[in-house]
């Protein structure tokens, strides 16, 4: 592979431009911290303003998974525009849910991560296991983002893939860690304007080159880059919609933006636009995904004219950096490239963030070190940083499509953390009714198997594909959390259950005992003589109407 120097020097300057700002954005840290410096560092001084959080909530989405992800799903035949629309609309209508349904009651409760609620409602370990399934998406997600990332290197400067992902993930790492969300805000800023800026500039270009045939002559057909969907597959695009829309309200990334503002006003505010902003910038690699489907790729210098297509190549997963750099000029592909591969690894950083967040508060201190000091809680999570990117580099490498990893991530955040978390934040669950909830919800969203990665199903569902399994999942799993929680409350707090068996520690026995106490406390007033206690409370005893002494097997 032939190193393109023009290309390593457009890559040097865009990369040293997000790196001077991620450090520079890092000094704000140590200007601004509150009482924590490891909250510093997961929310800031919660003053991001309006403008800042547009820019990074919308930059949160808008990462290299994105654009190339749907530059290939429109690329690819029979997926094309019909499949990948519903990733734009659905994350825009997401976004703005949160600001809607969400965004008050998580600040007004002065949250710093979205497990916190889940923690305060269930307790340290049931928190613990939703925030692990956080996690697990993120890691694809960041694989997801790195994957496009060493694509585009790979084409646009002749780097390794390997080398390409190590270096850039190296570089997202050091700025993140020295400057946690200050740096992360301020680096999206940089990124959303090169990223609409380089891809709205070689729009103009690639149209117009001599190998492309208007696209609305290669719309339809079987290759055509609208797609195709039929009655066979309307469980999958059902799925697909809901995913879209509904997945991406439990994420980490939106809800860290959320936490970082710097009043609820604000907090809304930047989720609507935001939400109107990833739909609208998804128009770029749509086209682009559309001028590669239409492109005579023999009249091209790709694979030296040879008459192969990306598609031939199996390169489709880097159809957006090949059209830049084949059907534009070589000073417009380089600004175009060098400019989108920048920002892609500053969306790194964000999912980096949220990883070793979550990971710091909800799983090791609240969890595994609950006396752990803060400075403890800042190491654990620069340690994770480093664990997190290390692991989501294997991923990146391992797995083609950049829009298989971008939709799995979403996929189990569907299935099993929404449910909890809206359970959570809305009505009155507890840890039982969750704990059953996740585990019906994993299994019948594993028992689908997923056809993208050739995993076989185990539970046969009628229909088949076209059955939606994966929003079934997710409903059995919000019914069983409801449904359980309200089962084990009625036994605990009528006394059908000891409390030594609260193996979970719910505490849903206080309810009972309470109610117990009562009855007694009125029946003494009532006939002025001591009232043996039931024998589900044996060892609860009452000495008079005012003094109880209360001892619990």
């Amino acid at each position: 592979m032939i190193v393109s120097i023009p290309g390593l020097i457009a890559i040097v300057i865009f990369y040293l431009a997000v790196f001077i700002v991620g450090i520079v954005a890092a000094k704000l840290t140590t200007k601004r911290k509150s009482n924590l410096a490891s909250e510093t560092i997961m929310v800031g001084g919660r003053d991001i303003g309006a403008v800042v959080g547009f820019f990074t909530l919308t930059a949160s989405w808008v990462g290299g998974d994105y654009i190339n992800g749907l530059a290939e799903a429109v690329y690819t035949p029979h997926v094309g525009l019909m499949w990948a629309l519903c990733i734009p609309i659905g994350y825009g209508l997401g976004l703005i849910l949160v600001g809607l349904f969400f965004a008050d009651n998580l600040r007004d409760k002065n949250y710093t991560t979205i497990i916190d609620p889940v923690q305060a409602k269930l307790g340290r370990y049931m928190g613990a296991v939703v925030a692990s399934v956080e996690i697990f998406s993120l890691i694809i997600y960041t694989g997801a983002i790195l994957n496009a990332l060493g694509g585009s290197l790979q084409i646009v400067a002749g780097l390794p893939r390997i080398g390409s992902v190590i270096i850039s993930a190296a570089i997202a790492l050091l700025y993140t860690t020295l400057g946690g969300l200050y740096s992360v805000a301020y680096t999206d800023v940089l990124q959303l304007i090169l990223i609409a800026g380089g891809l709205i500039l070689c729009l103009p270009f690639a149209f117009n080159h001599e190998a492309v045939i208007d696209i609305a002559d290669t719309a339809y057909g079987k290759t055509g880059w609208i797609g195709s969907w039929d009655s066979s597959s309307g469980g999958a695009y059902i799925d697909l919609w809901l995913l879209s829309i509904f997945g991406g309200i439990p994420w980490q990334s939106v809800v860290q933006r959320v936490l970082a503002a710097n009043s609820n006003r604000n907090a809304k505010l930047l989720c609507i636009l935001s939400g109107f902003g990833t739909a609208l910038i998804a128009i770029p690699p749509i086209l682009i995904g559309a001028v590669g489907a239409s492109a005579n790729w023999t009249l091209t210098s790709y694979m030296n004219g040879s008459g192969s297509s990306p598609l031939d190549e199996h390169d489709k997963r880097l159809i957006l950096p090949i059209v830049l750099l084949y059907l534009t000029p070589p000073a417009v592909s380089f600004f175009g490239l060098g400019a989108t591969a920048a920002a892609v690894m500053s969306s790194v950083d964000s999912t980096t963030l949220s990883c070793g967040s979550l990971f710091a508060r909800n799983v090791y201190k609240n969890a595994i070190r609950r006396n752990a000091s803060d400075r403890e809680v800042v190491w654990a999570m620069r340690i994770s940083f480093l664990v997190f990117i290390v692991i989501s580099s294997v991923v990146a490498l391992t797995v083609d499509s950049i829009f298989v990893l971008a939709y799995l991530s979403a996929d189990f955040m569907y299935c099993l953390s929404l449910p909890q978390f809206v359970t959570v934040m809305y009505l009155d669950p507890n840890v039982y009714g969750a704990l059953i909830g996740f585990i019906v919800g994993l299994i019948l969203r594993l028992g689908g198997g997923e056809a993208m990665l050739d995993w076989k199903p185990w539970i046969h569902y009628p229909g088949g594909a076209n059955f939606p399994y994966k929003t079934f999942a997710t409903i059995i799993s919000f019914l069983a959390i409801l449904v359980i929680s309200r089962i084990a409350k009625f036994l605990f707090e009528r006394g059908y259950i000891h409390p030594k068996y609260d193996i979970l520690r719910s505490n849903l026995n206080n309810g009972g005992r309470s109610i117990i106490l009562k009855k007694v406390n009125a029946a003494k007033n009532d006939c002025n003589a001591d009232i043996p206690l039931p024998n589900v409370y044996p060892n609860i005893h009452v000495t008079d109407a005012d003094d109880r002494e209360k001892s619990y097997s």
